[in-house]
């Protein structure tokens, strides 16, 4: 019997893996094995040998599902020898040797680059180092436009933070120049320009899906889109 790919879905900044509780509920019914785990948001290289790990030790194959940073993540991550396929949801598709401040560079700024909050964390032997939140009264119509208000501001108020330093970082390699890929384009996205997402996705060659009046927060306000873009990938890659 083919063997289904188990979906491991990668949220972003300023959200948890809780972000995907209606694409969970979605891909479950349809089947789909799915695992959501935690992302660290310290960096670039970090992060993803993190996600790669989580990747490596499930048994048989796995469709990577990245969500706005998590796409940068998935790109290197997706190099995993079990990894067959790549699903981008309002994501960063980043080249080999790319940055997420380069690729947001060659686009006007969105505006979640004005309504960021700088905070800063421990680290052990050094100097604290910066992150970043989005500030909690621009949230909602940064991140999350199309979801009702009362959840925005649950939102806002449990949002992670992103080490700074993750802007800078570029990416040891890019797995959709050797596994197939699929994309997911937020219209109304507020926190990476639309431009942005659609750019990478070409330049990938992806099966792109365009949703025009979602925001960044799509898989929270259109749970069943993302998963049916996640089932399609993991029907592909089936066998």
């Amino acid at each position: 019997m083919p063997t289904t790919p188990t979906a491991v879905l990668v949220h972003g900044a300023f959200a948890d893996a809780a972000s995907w509780s209606g694409v969970v509920a979605e891909l479950q019914n349809y089947g789909i094995p799915v695992v959501a785990p935690p992302n660290p948001l310290r960096g670039l290289a970090s992060d993803a040998a993190y996600i790669a790990s989580v990747a490596s030790q499930i048994d048989g194959p796995v469709v990577l599902v990245g969500h706005s940073y998590g796409g940068a993540l998935i790109t290197v991550a997706g190099t995993t020898e079990n990894v067959v396929g790549l699903v981008y949801v309002a994501a960063y598709v980043l080249e080999e040797g790319e940055s997420l401040g380069e690729l947001q560079g060659r686009f006007p700024l969105s505006p979640l680059v004005s309504n960021l909050k700088e905070w800063t964390y421990p680290v052990e032997g050094a100097e604290p180092s910066v992150e970043v939140a989005i500030k909690a009264e621009a949230f909602p119509e940064i991140f999350a436009a199309d979801v009702p208000t009362a959840v925005t501001k649950v939102l806002a108020a449990a949002q992670r933070p992103l080490a700074a330093a993750a802007f800078e970082e570029t990416a040891a390699a890019a797995a959709w120049q050797t596994k197939p890929s699929w994309a997911l384009v937020a219209g109304a996205d507020q926190a990476i320009n639309p431009e942005v997402e659609r750019f990478g996705a070409k330049r990938a060659g992806a099966t792109v899906v365009e949703l025009e009046g979602a925001s960044h927060a799509v898989a929270v306000s259109q749970p069943k889109e993302v998963a049916d873009l996640i089932r399609d990938a993991v029907r592909a890659t089936t066998g």
